[in-house]
């Protein structure tokens, strides 16, 4: 069962990171979380759906197929029936990743692509990232998700989900971060409609 709380900001988090020669241990932050709900939740969770990649974003691509994994399986443990097309409902998925180095505040490298719902635009991961870097080092990631009636309309509902990680944690493996990012956005869905939590 995860552990969740109220959370200020995934900035708010202290990363400890010692330069030079000295080891520094592997860190995985908590997972920031953030839903939205729309006006007729009666609908979630309930027949068909779909999944296609944000505007944007390679859905040829072995990381999203990772993560559509992953989403698919949260989706069917709700309740709904995933299927390859033609789903009652849409669900958009949305990455980003990126490395920042420890002695940097810009990122190393970026893949490109635009999405967006309630929070704006975000930077969507199309191409392969390199975790070659320093154990200092961290990867950022972000993962969202817009579910939408395929009939058109708003969003039924939506949800971003944020953690950091140096390099050397098995959380900067795609599988793995896949996992722990949406198993927190899904934790007890729906959610609380504009609230933000960590969880563990």
């Amino acid at each position: 069962m995860s552990k969740q709380h109220l959370a200020p900001t995934l900035a708010a988090l202290a990363i400890g990171a010692t330069l030079g020669a000295c080891a520094t241990p592997a860190y995985v932050s908590p997972t920031e979380v953030t839903r939205f709900t729309g006006a007729t939740p009666a609908e979630l969770a309930r027949g068909t759906i779909s999944i296609e990649p944000a505007p944007g974003i390679e859905g040829n691509s072995l990381e999203y197929g990772i993560f559509r994994a992953e989403l698919a399986d949260e989706l069917s443990a709700l309740g709904y029936d995933v299927i390859d097309t033609g789903g009652r409902q849409t669900a958009v998925l949305e990455i980003e990743q990126f490395v920042s180095e420890a002695d940097r505040r810009g990122p190393v490298s970026v893949g490109g692509g635009v999405g967006a719902g309630s929070y704006g635009s975000g930077v969507g991961l199309g191409v392969g990232i390199d975790l070659s870097g320093r154990a200092a080092d961290r990867v950022d990631t972000e993962v969202a998700v817009f579910i939408r009636p395929d009939a058109g309309g708003g969003n039924l509902w939506e949800g971003r989900a944020r953690f950091v990680a140096t390099v050397d944690s098995e959380f900067s493996d795609p599988a793995r971060a896949a996992d722990k990012a949406l198993a927190a956005l899904f934790t007890d869905f729906p959610g609380r409609s504009g609230e933000t939590i960590e969880v563990e």
